[in-house]
């Protein structure tokens, strides 16, 4: 016996007979019956009903969006067609379906008249064939079968893995090229003479890094994160940060010749979504009106009036993580930990680090629920237009979230804190400073930690978490073993009772299922650009935690949720304009680092106007010989503020014989007003920034211009497809003129 097809199934709760959820179940399901559907019952500890839908919709489909050439009909001149677009017509007709009492199926589910509906995971080659050759761990270096992918999964997914695998494959270009930057810094950071200085600087006593009992420390004592430091600010940085402003570029410019190349092979280059949908929306109803374009000023004011109080909200929870960092490091100090008491500023970022990562994970389900309520206030006309504006929120929101507080750290904090004995405090209390060895090794730090946990805690959640939901569902669900009667016969089960009740049991997917993988990779892709000056370790590490994205992501489809319903498409969305917008803000974002965050520039100005190599006496010596001297400078122990508490007796030092300490400015010992030295690296921040941007920019659009968006052959095809269809329709003209 040839086994049933069905399209969907639809899951109900056990309803009192007569009662009202039962009534409007009822009227549902008469509805679907009225359109020609056919329906059957399987009662268990649930009641399911398998729905398919009659042959003549699809022809109707295949009519109205029929090729030129084709001359269907009738309905048994139909084709057959495809799995994927035959769930996806179902599934519009069943989310658009109105009941007598003018509710939807999303109305219905909102009062638990039904529980859920999918589509059905089939046993079909195509399934078995992404199960042994995608879905595995085995298969982690393998080029993906995209187009099986999509024969299964509709376009939409099949892109999203698309995308993925060219950009990962990219990726590994640029993480190559991090890594040799970052062992460059590791072979170099012992040669390194402004290192050397630091580690050798035993007698230069450093201020105080806070106003109560912090003592005076010795320069010596961050040699450590100087190196460090190091690996990250040095002249292969500033080269590294130009190569991944063009990888980007080429890398958006390749895909879209990828994407062009893929789509033409599925027939869908000049494919038109809203044709499509409202020729099933005249198909589910012949007296279906469209719903007209609209837009209100006062609605899109009352929109950005409030995305602008949640990027204020984002901010603020930045600033709280900068003074919950202050305030640590101060308690750290007073620690009875040696450890702890002499490495406070260090575990106070790295705690900062991880709280700020918690930040992150609670803020992003908030998002979600304000930038929904934003979509419905904005009322878009189609579903393809709320998702469009759902994504331009939630990245918004996500990006201040993610961002808010590397931005703070590596542009704000250490610029605006004033100088010993006139330090700018919050609320007259709470300095803000970076670390002793600086601001970039801040940055580093933070980076490295929030990528970390992001790529190792958020993807074990995302694959352990539908893991036991589905085992503790089939525990729940085992069926109980039956005594027989003796001259008892067992029933013959009926088998699609097993093949619904094991979809029932795999984990729910929803319109955001797709949706939440691509907003992780673009935040990723953020993170691997915006800063990557900072931290050029970033592309290794998403190259590496993308490998193993890919079948997670799969492993997950296949094997532990309900089959996600088709959704055809041509191209990424707008998500192309998103990842356009992070390469302008990876050439900023770099750029920025580099003239203000790291030391490069002073470094520069002070080899090229004050080095000793200037005089020209000694062509041997290194000639950032005396910068770290150079750049510090000298502040009076008399000149402290008066609540400003330093211990009487420090490890080291006699607290009587301290009549000065030094700290990173360029100030006069006087009155500690800038010196010339400050105007001269200020004016070549701005220069080498203008600079580094403009010519960034410049090569980013002489690369978008030189790699064309689509490929030759393409347009061939497609202009040869056109020559064809027309003259095959002027010579049935002629033949029918001639008859």
């Amino acid at each position: 016996q040839e086994e049933e097809k069905w399209d969907f199934v639809l899951v109900s709760d056990i309803h009192q007979v007569g009662s009202e959820k039962e009534m409007k179940r009822k009227k549902f399901l008469d509805e679907l019956r009225k359109k020609g559907f056919i329906i059957k019952k399987i009662e268990d500890r649930k009641v399911f009903y398998g729905v398919r839908a009659p042959k003549q919709i699809f022809w109707k489909y295949q009519r109205l969006l029929r090729k030129p050439n084709s001359r269907l009909q009738s309905p048994s001149d139909s084709q057959e067609i495809p799995v994927t677009t035959r769930i996806r017509i179902v599934n519009f007709i069943l989310q658009n379906t109105v009941t007598p009492d003018l509710e939807k199926l999303r109305d219905l589910m909102k009062k638990k008249v039904f529980e859920a509906m999918f589509p059905l995971h089939e046993k079909e080659e195509k399934r078995e064939f992404l199960k042994e050759h995608w879905a595995r761990w085995s298969e982690i270096f393998c080029p993906q079968p995209i187009e099986k992918i999509r024969c299964y999964f509709g376009e939409k997914v099949a892109l999203y893995f698309a995308w993925l695998g060219w950009y990962t494959y990219l990726l590994g270009f640029a993480a190559a090229a991090g890594l040799v930057v970052f062992i460059a810094g590791i072979t170099t950071f012992n040669s390194s003479q402004v290192s050397k200085e630091i580690c050798e600087a035993t007698t230069t006593i450093m201020c105080p890094l806070c106003d109560q009992q912090c003592p005076f420390w010795l320069l010596s004592d961050t040699c450590t994160y100087a190196k460090v430091t190091h690996m990250i600010d040095n002249e292969g940085t500033v080269l590294f940060a130009m190569f991944m402003a063009i990888w980007a570029t080429v890398f958006l410019e390749l895909w879209k010749r990828q994407r062009a190349t893929v789509v033409t092979d599925w027939d869908l280059y000049r494919w038109d979504e809203d044709e499509e949908e409202l020729a099933i929306d005249l198909i589910n109803n012949l007296q279906h009106e469209p719903r007209q374009y609209q837009h209100s000023y006062f609605r899109s004011t009352i929109i950005l009036l409030l995305v602008l109080v949640m990027i204020a909200v984002m901010i603020g929870i930045a600033h709280a993580l900068v003074i919950y960092r202050v305030i640590a490091t101060a308690l750290f100090t007073q620690s009875p930990f040696e450890f702890v008491r002499e490495q406070a500023n260090m575990v106070a970022m790295v705690t900062g680090a991880v709280l700020h990562y918690i930040t992150i994970v609670i803020m992003t389900k908030v998002n979600r629920h304000v930038a929904l309520f934003l979509c419905d206030l904005e009322k878009p006309r189609t579903f393809s237009q709320r998702e469009n504006n759902f994504t331009v929120k939630i990245f918004t929101f996500q990006f201040f979230t993610n961002f808010s507080s590397l931005i703070y750290v590596a542009f704000f904090l250490g610029r605006i804190n004033g100088h010993p004995g006139n330090y700018v405090r919050i609320a007259g209390k709470w300095r803000l400073e970076c670390h002793p060895s600086g601001c970039i090794s801040d940055l580093f730090i933070q980076m490295a930690i929030v990528m970390l946990l992001k790529q190792t805690i958020s993807n074990m959640m995302e694959y352990l978490i539908p893991w036991v939901k589905c085992k503790l569902c089939k525990q729940q669900w085992r069926p109980r073993k039956r005594r027989m009667m003796l001259g008892e016969e067992e029933e013959d089960e009926d088998p699609c009772k097993r093949q619904w009740l094991s979809n029932y049991q795999l984990n729910e997917v929803n319109i955001f299922s797709l949706f939440d993988e691509f907003l992780e990779m673009v935040i990723q892709y953020s993170f691997t650009t915006i800063f990557v000056a900072a931290f050029p370790l970033a592309p290794l590490l998403a190259f590496c935690n993308n490998l193993l994205e890919i079948r997670l992501d799969a492993i997950k489809m296949r094997r532990l949720c309900r089959r996600m319903v088709p959704r055809k498409a041509n191209d990424i969305g707008i998500w192309l304009q998103v990842l356009e917008a992070i390469g302008i803000l990876a050439v900023i974002g770099n750029g920025l680092v580099i003239a203000i965050t790291s030391d490069f520039i002073p470094v520069q100005v002070y080899k090229y106007l004050y080095s000793p190599c200037l005089l020209g006496n000694n062509t041997d010596m290194d000639c950032t010989t005396g910068y770290i001297n150079h750049s510090l400078s000298i502040f009076r122990i008399q000149d402290f503020e008066p609540h400003t508490k330093v211990p009487k007796t420090v490890p080291d030092f006699v607290r009587e014989e301290i009549k000065e300490c030094r700290y990173r400015d360029y100030r006069n010992p006087d009155d500690y007003s800038y010196t010339a030295q400050f105007w001269h690296i200020f004016a070549a921040r701005l220069a080498f920034l203008i600079l580094f941007e403009h010519v960034a920019l410049c090569v980013k659009l002489i690369a978008a211009w030189y790699v064309p968006d689509v490929p030759q052959w393409v347009k061939n095809q497609f202009l040869d497809r056109q020559h064809n269809d027309l003259r095959k329709e002027l010579s049935m003209m002629d033949f029918s003129t001639d008859v």
